[in-house]
């Protein structure tokens, strides 16, 4: 179960302001069969598939737990995500340039030179750059 899907049920339960909720009194409220909602709640209880008059109320704790845990391992997770500004990538003319500053030892190429990810995604943009060059000069010299 994904963490919308639990968030949803979460706050469908919350909303009923009923002592016992069942699946069938959920599945009027949320619009989806109750054999649905057992079966996507019997991951927090399997006896949910055989007993169907359960108090799915008793279930929120879980859920409010199971939701907790994903966004731990999310926020665990996260990658800082690199940023190339213009005037990084402006300090090369080409692609060939970029490899002759950073790549190369005494004119030869380093085969042994590994490129960190602000270097690769600086490449990465001089190539982008490169590409829409040669696409623009091939239409000037289609018309």
């Amino acid at each position: 179960m994904n963490k919308t899907r639990a968030k949803k049920y979460q706050s469908s339960i919350n909303s009923l302001k009923m002592k016992n909720v069942t699946a069938e009194k959920l599945s009027r409220k949320m619009g989806i069969y109750p054999e649905k909602i057992r079966e996507e709640l019997s991951f927090f209880e399997p006896m949910l598939m055989m007993d169907y008059s359960y108090n799915l109320k008793d279930l929120l704790e879980l859920i409010d737990d199971y939701i907790k845990k994903l966004d731990e391992e999310a926020s665990k997770n996260k990658v800082e995500r690199v940023v190339i500004h213009k005037k990084e990538v402006n300090q090369y003319k080409s692609v060939t340039d970029f490899v002759y500053k950073n790549m190369t030892i005494g004119g030869l190429v380093d085969p042994s030179r590994q490129l960190n990810e602000v270097e690769l995604r600086t490449l990465k943009k001089l190539i982008e750059e490169e590409l829409e060059g040669n696409k623009k000069a091939k239409s000037k010299k289609r018309k």
